[in-house]
């Protein structure tokens, strides 16, 4: 344990079972509660009324993302693999709209839910779906770039997105990060996640 303490980017903390369940340390007041806490609010800089999209909308870290947006004043839409996250999205996660993007036309839906276009697009699956999200950009869209779960294992790398001229038109700002780069900031952030989780404002 005391070389895992002192590893780059880790750090160790004592649970207070009593403030909240204990395996809430291994999701909302953990890594991706913290993920999605700084993906959100540092680099998408969510503002009341800005329009947040947000794929794998019912992964560990889709799921809080939401949750934090609805929190600052956001509409929020939800993108999923299936009728059942689609349902856990809008029903424990409480998003104003979600997709299934297996079933759906995103384009289509994203035009009716988003008229004046995406804000913040918070993606967790790169790929075609983001492509889609890119063709739906707001003028001055943030793209917090999370996961890439539709590229990790392509066979051979398809290469880059072919939707980058969206980015152009609509002056958009994309970024990545790593929630690690945070680690200085962690106990201001969980206590706030913690404030919220008490208050039976996050599930």
């Amino acid at each position: 344990w005391q070389e895992f303490a002192t590893a780059p980017g880790y750090t160790l903390r004592r649970i207070d079972e009593h403030a909240a369940p204990i395996t809430t340390a291994l999701h909302v007041l953990g890594m991706t509660g913290l993920t999605a806490y700084f993906g959100l609010f540092d680099i998408g800089r969510p503002r009341a009324g800005d329009t947040v999209v947000v794929s794998a909308a019912a992964g560990a870290v889709g799921q809080i993302v939401g949750q934090l947006a609805k929190l600052s004043g956001c509409h929020t839409v939800g993108i999923a693999g299936a009728d059942q996250k689609v349902d856990d999205v809008l029903k424990l996660y409480h998003y104003d709209a979600a997709i299934n993007y297996k079933t759906e036309d995103v384009s289509k839906v994203l035009a009716r839910e988003c008229p004046g276009g995406v804000d913040i697009y918070f993606d967790n699956v790169g790929g075609s779906v983001s492509s889609m999200v890119h063709r739906h950009l707001a003028i001055g869209a943030r793209i917090v770039i999370c996961g890439q779960i539709a590229e990790y294992n392509q066979i051979p790398p398809r290469g880059g997105p072919d939707s980058l001229r969206f980015l152009i038109i609509n002056r958009a700002r994309m970024e990545g990060f790593l929630v690690s780069d945070y680690v200085h900031r962690y106990k201001a952030a969980l206590a706030r996640l913690s404030r919220w989780y008490a208050e039976g404002r996050l599930a």
